[in-house]
């Protein structure tokens, strides 16, 4: 396969690229569960983590990928950097392409940030989130998580509910399950469902319609605090009532035997309960440390470099 230089989103990939990475990602979850915890792999090589929101997942799961391949892993502190002095993004790439490191991870506000940095820098660039825009490799081990599960994904049906309008996990997650043949649809507040939807995605506004339409697997998205000021939803606890995953909820997930999902962090009490973090059927821990498999993968599969 040609070597890829950046990894985006998931709109650019091809059907062999994105099987590449699956593939791929079951062997090194092999190697880190069992005794040997690194190799050689990315040895001489530096991945640098440029994440101007706050991570804790992500960044981490990066970190630990890229040690688990021998790379030297290091952060770039925006809280300290003169970017609080006003220099801009491309300064701040001119500067890391002085420094030769050979992976760039960014996570940015403004969608298309990744992009911009991919076309002026050497290095390979994965895009950790940029605005509403893009999450690819959550999209890649959300679907990589499933596959351990159901061998062949096609037909199966993934309910995703919460804040889909402004959710950069939603469209990744949506595009790479439809690619891989699953039926997707939408559970939401009329205020956080997009204005445009693919005619093959269907959008519900209660869980009783969204249950009749038989999910496999109920992904739950992040309530995000920092837009719950703006007329969205009425309060936490509404939310939570209508479209929350309740202890009356979890019940219906363990008597239909349905799969639970959620990209992290979670807000107990809003988009989930204890009871639901507890149920036998939850995934979210399996995303974690699926998420180094995955991250380990792209990180083998990118050249820095590489035309692309």
């Amino acid at each position: 396969m040609t070597p890829r230089k950046d990894l985006l989103d998931i709109a650019s990939l091809t059907d062999e690229e994105i099987s590449f990475v699956l593939d791929n990602a079951g062997p090194f979850k092999d190697l880190f569960k069992r005794s040997v915890k690194k190799v050689p792999t990315l040895k001489g090589q530096t991945v640098l983590t440029l994440f101007y929101e706050p991570s804790t997942r992500t960044r981490s799961s990066f970190e630990v990928a890229a040690s688990r391949l021998s790379a030297d892993v290091t952060h770039f502190d925006i809280e300290s950097s003169s970017v609080v002095k006003g220099e801009s993004v491309l300064d701040t790439v001119e500067t890391l392409e002085a420094m030769r490191v050979d992976y760039i991870v960014v996570r940015h506000k403004q969608s298309g940030t990744p992009n911009l940095i991919a076309k002026n820098t050497r290095a390979s660039v994965i895009n950790a989130g940029d605005g509403w825009h893009a999450h690819p490799t959550q999209a890649l081990l959300d679907a990589f998580t499933l596959r351990e599960i159901h061998k062949d994904l096609r037909g199966c049906r993934a309910l995703i509910v919460g804040d889909i309008q402004h959710s950069r996990v939603a469209r990744s997650t949506s595009l790479i399950f439809r690619r891989l043949g699953m039926q997707v649809a939408y559970l939401a507040p009329g205020s956080m469902m997009p204005r445009e939807v693919p005619q093959e995605i269907p959008q519900f506004g209660n869980w009783t319609d969204a249950f009749d339409w038989k999910p496999d697997v109920i992904y739950l998205l992040r309530v995000q605090g920092e837009r719950i000021d703006e007329p969205f939803v009425p309060s936490s606890a509404e939310y939570h009532r209508n479209y929350g995953l309740t202890n009356e909820r979890v019940e219906v997930l363990r008597e239909r035997g349905l799969y639970l999902m959620h990209p992290g962090p979670v807000n107990r009490g809003v988009e989930i309960t204890d009871a639901g973090m507890n149920y036998e059927k939850c995934l979210i821990n399996q995303q974690v440390e699926n998420g180094i498999a995955v991250r380990m993968s792209v990180l083998y599969w990118l050249r820095p470099g590489a035309a692309e």
